[in-house]
């Protein structure tokens, strides 16, 4: 089943010729090649006040920690007291698609999100934060609720490679779970409201609001804090 994600955002770019693409990332490597690698604190100010000229649409106090990679920039939208620490790498230069980032949400280090095709939407609500090393990718849609903390290592694939074809079913995870460290979920994965799942788990399929799951697959063991199982 494919899971279909509400979009209230405009997908639109002014211009979506090749010319104007071509301009849009000659400005974009121009940026972040003079100020991407400059150190705390100047580079940070610097980054603060330049970046939101490269991306769709900036709230207040981003910062940007050097050697933060950005493809596509014009594709990403990032809310207020966003933070993204060094060596993320954010990639959206696909058509018709885009990232967005909630208010005051936080990307560790090395973090890596990958649109990875066209008609894409990965949204990661307010106050969610991704862990060190933390692998995202479409093609299928990622809704990431609010307060969602996912820890370090976990691999989150919406996509699946079938007999004949990728699948792109796309994932939501809800409002306040917590993913341990090295999870894997993969394509056409709801996770409920309120669960726990422990390090390492592999999610293969649909996980009930407020349970807690491990293993490989994950299986439901238990009922998480305010739930019933």
């Amino acid at each position: 089943m494919t899971i279909q994600i509400n979009n209230k955002y405009d997908f639109s770019k002014p211009n979506n010729n090749e010319s104007t693409l071509d301009l849009q990332r000659l400005k974009e490597l121009i940026i972040t090649n003079l100020f991407g690698g400059l150190p705390r604190p100047v580079g940070t100010i610097l980054r603060k006040l330049i970046y939101p000229s490269i991306f769709h649409s900036v709230g207040e106090n981003l910062y940007i920690q050097k050697d933060v990679e950005l493809l596509g920039a014009d594709s990403i939208d990032i809310g207020d007291n966003v933070k993204i620490l060094r060596d993320v790498r954010l990639n959206a230069k696909y058509l018709n698609s885009r990232l967005r980032l909630g208010n005051n949400v936080c990307l560790e280090k090395g973090v890596d999100i990958h649109i990875a095709g066209d008609d894409c939407l990965i949204e990661i609500g307010d106050e969610s934060f991704l862990g060190p090393y933390v692998c995202m990718a479409g093609p299928g849609n990622i809704k990431i609720g609010k307060q969602v903390l996912i820890a370090s290592h976990t691999g989150i694939y919406a996509n699946n490679h079938r007999e004949h074809e990728l699948s792109r079913e796309g994932i939501v995870i809800e409002d306040n779970c917590w993913l341990g460290s090295g999870v894997r979920v993969l394509d056409g994965v709801t996770i409920g409201k309120g669960c726990v799942i422990g390090a390492g788990a592999v999610v293969t399929k649909d996980i009930p609001a407020f349970s807690v799951a491990v293993g490989v697959p994950a299986k439901v063991i238990k009922a998480s804090k305010g739930g019933v199982v």
